[in-house]
């Protein structure tokens, strides 16, 4: 190998390495700071009691947090999943295109403007005022677009024998879509599901034109009540100027950080079943 050539490969190797370490060394430096303060933020009083000003612990905002999440994943699973059926099976025209633009538009979507649209429509014009079903609603409007993006993909990958051979047995659309297509493919949805999922947790800006904040624990009430959320926890709190405030702020975002991580390792592990 000449001699010019090798300088030019270790000179691109040095600079990939650098790289990396550019986009690395943030990331890890921010997951520390979170995870050592975090960690040791963590006791029973967090699990427990409710925030109380400043002060108390998180069950409040776990339990909205599992509420807008699971409340978003009701309305945006099955509208995804059967979006990307269609736009599998007949999405090969003018309108299978544009549905598919229209999804990639809204993915490309600043959070805040869905937050806002929602706090014209279903805050104000509506009147549902902050609650538990504005803030659900406007997660689901969030993570539609990947769900059905992703459920597609997983419908693509079935080979086209599967398919056949079910025509060949006498299966009408319905049966080959749901009963053949859908389970052979259902890692790959599920995968997409869940990744909607960590994206929902982990969503602030949305959330504060929506559900608002609340220090108790959330009464059943769909609609003219807010509720808490792990991260205003973090977004708030850490701006106050308090030990006990900066505490609870490190312990949501250790919370989130390992729900989130939980959750894109299960999705990692059913596309690694799925491939």
């Amino acid at each position: 190998m000449p001699r010019g050539r090798r300088y030019g490969n270790a000179l691109f190797g040095v600079a990939c390495v650098l790289t990396f370490l550019l986009v690395v060394a943030p990331l890890v430096d921010m997951l520390w700071t979170v995870l050592s303060r975090g960690g040791s933020a963590l006791n029973w009083v967090v699990f427990s009691q409710v925030t109380n000003g400043i002060s108390g612990g998180l069950l409040n905002a776990i339990e909205g947090t599992l509420v807008l999440s699971g409340g978003a994943l009701l309305f945006a699973a099955p509208i995804g999943v059967l979006a990307g059926v269609y736009l599998a099976e007949y999405g090969a025209g003018a309108w299978g295109r544009l549905v598919r633009f229209l999804a990639d538009v809204l993915t490309g979507v600043p959070s805040i403007v869905l937050g806002y649209f929602s706090y014209v429509t279903l805050v104000e014009e509506m009147g549902w005022q902050f609650s538990a079903l504005a803030g659900a609603i406007t997660l689901a409007m969030l993570i539609v677009p990947y769900i059905a993006r992703f459920s597609e993909m997983a419908l693509r990958q079935n080979p086209p024998s599967l398919r056949e051979a079910a025509y060949a047995l006498g299966c009408k659309e319905p049966q080959v879509v749901f009963k053949v297509l859908l389970p052979a493919a259902r890692s790959g949805v599920i995968t997409g599901v869940l990744l909607a999922l960590a994206i929902s947790v982990g969503e602030t800006a949305p959330l504060i034109y929506t559900a608002g904040w609340s220090n108790y624990m959330w009464n059943g009430q769909l609609t003219h009540e807010p509720i808490g959320y792990l991260t205003y926890v973090i977004w708030s709190f850490i701006n106050q100027p308090f030990a006990s405030a900066h505490a609870l702020a490190y312990a949501a975002a250790f919370i989130v950080i390992g729900v989130v991580l939980l959750i894109n390792i299960a999705a990692r592990l059913l596309l690694r079943q799925r491939l």
